[in-house]
């Protein structure tokens, strides 16, 4: 059994009626709208993360770098706020990390 995001509902609808001893038409189509517009690829959710991490970062490391060499358009406070941004942007993506290896560590020890 094939599940996407997509035709979900219909499954579930088509295994309902099954289960009732009803069946639906074979040849009928049946559209169902999707539910997650986000296109749901974990794998690009999270690179598009670290890329939005690594920005982050990139642009705190330009505010301290002008701030350093006297840009008088930068000042102190923006330079502590872009810092602190990067900081906990960088945290929460490791901590998000840690997760992701204690629960794959979890899942290869369970038993088959």
């Amino acid at each position: 059994m094939d599940i996407k995001g997509n035709s979900l509902y219909a499954q579930m609808q088509s295994m309902a009626l099954e289960a009732t001893g009803n069946r639906l038409p074979t040849q009928m189509n049946t559209q169902v709208n999707q539910v997650n517009n986000s296109g749901s690829d974990f794998a690009n959710l999270l690179s598009d993360a670290v890329n939005k991490v690594n920005d982050v970062q990139k642009e705190a490391g330009e505010k301290r770098t002008a701030f350093e060499l006297g840009d008088q358009n930068v000042t102190l406070a923006e330079t502590m706020i872009a810092a602190q941004k990067a900081s906990i942007a960088f945290d929460a993506t490791v901590q998000v990390r840690n997760k992701f290896v204690e629960a794959y560590k979890e899942i290869m020890s369970m038993p088959v």
